[in-house]
């Protein structure tokens, strides 16, 4: 290994070591606290130590690390548990819900955002990552209408803070309205949290049953980021806020969408043996739990408290009007 190499792995380990850490006792618990589950005691238990105890500049790499890679490795070897067969159990209801919760929550959001006071490309890019995948939407939107490094940070951490009220207060509204219906508890989680962590820590509350399907709607909302980058920058190139010449951006859906989506054709196809898909299941719940312990880690309550009430209000206007819409749709669709 090179000296770089080296010395990026030294930076990664101590906050991956503590993620790890954590998600072990995380697990030890909830062999006495089996209602809450591994998965939400981690992040959980993440978030009271992040905030209190581990607060160390040297941990950030680490837990940046295992948020993300982790995460994206989980959702890769989620395609092991998934074919064709059981995605057709979304159905074509499914695809409208997710269409017209996107559509509504775009809309819905930019309007706030514009007679709240800001900008077209704050309230742009609030509204992609809401409807699509939280942070990492914003990122592929931020570059295509030309946002600025402070403008992208602010709404970065206004969809965390809303993505993370919502991950702890949805899965308990969907089981009171649903009860034991997957497909709508799945459709609530995975048709409105900001991000895939979110999604995964949200129906984690839940079932693993529920974590499969939220993350199909989740997925499908993933796919359509390609729709929501051309079309972001098609508007604000018509207003004029943006140069003639925009860089080309790489393909933006994540590779970790695209190595699910060839897993499960490959899983449906050509059936895979099941000691395969079982060790794939146990690894992808261990990495889950690792990336949501990092995510709790992470959280940074007093971010959140800086950024003042007007942005507080948008976050919170949002998260209502998706909440209500998800509703809306689930009950007009008969999910």
């Amino acid at each position: 290994m090179s000296k770089n190499g080296t010395a990026k792995t030294n930076q990664i380990l101590p906050g991956l070591g503590l993620s790890i850490g954590v998600a072990i006792i995380a697990k030890l618990l909830a062999l006495l606290l089996p209602k809450l589950g591994g998965a939400t005691i981690a992040i959980l238990l993440g978030i009271i130590l992040g905030n209190t105890i581990f607060k160390q500049p040297i941990l950030a790499q680490g837990t940046k690390f295992s948020e993300s890679r982790l995460l994206e490795y989980s959702v890769v070897l989620l395609g092991f548990t998934v074919t064709f067969q059981t995605i057709s159990q979304m159905g074509l209801k499914g695809l409208c819900f997710i269409i017209l919760i996107m559509v509504t929550v775009i809309l819905g959001t930019y309007f706030i955002g514009r007679k709240l006071g800001f900008n077209e490309k704050m309230a742009l890019m609030m509204a992609g990552g809401n409807a699509v995948c939280g942070s990492s939407a914003i990122g592929a939107i931020a570059p295509s209408i030309e946002a600025n490094d402070e403008e992208k940070g602010q709404i970065i951490t206004l969809v965390n803070l809303l993505g993370t009220i919502m991950m702890l207060t949805l899965p308990f509204l969907g089981i009171a309205l649903y009860g034991n219906d997957l497909l709508g508890k799945s459709a609530l989680l995975g048709g409105t949290l900001q991000s895939v962590g979110q999604v995964v820590a949200g129906a984690s509350l839940i079932s693993p049953e529920t974590v499969q399907f939220s993350m199909l709607f989740k997925i499908t909302r993933i796919i359509f980021l390609v729709v929501v980058v051309f079309s972001f920058e098609q508007k604000v190139r018509r207003s004029g806020t943006v140069s003639a010449q925009v860089t080309k951006k790489k393909f933006p859906i994540p590779w970790y969408v695209m190595g699910f989506l060839v897993i499960c054709i490959v899983n449906s196809f050509f059936p895979l043996p099941n000691i395969l898909n079982q060790t794939a299941h146990i690894i992808s719940t261990w990495f889950e739990t690792i990336a949501l312990a990092a995510i709790g880690l992470r959280l940074d309550f007093r971010k959140f408290l800086k950024e003042g009430p007007r942005f507080l209000i948008y976050g919170l206007s949002v998260g209502v009007v998706q909440t209500l819409a998800a509703i809306l749709f689930i009950f007009l669709l008969k999910l």
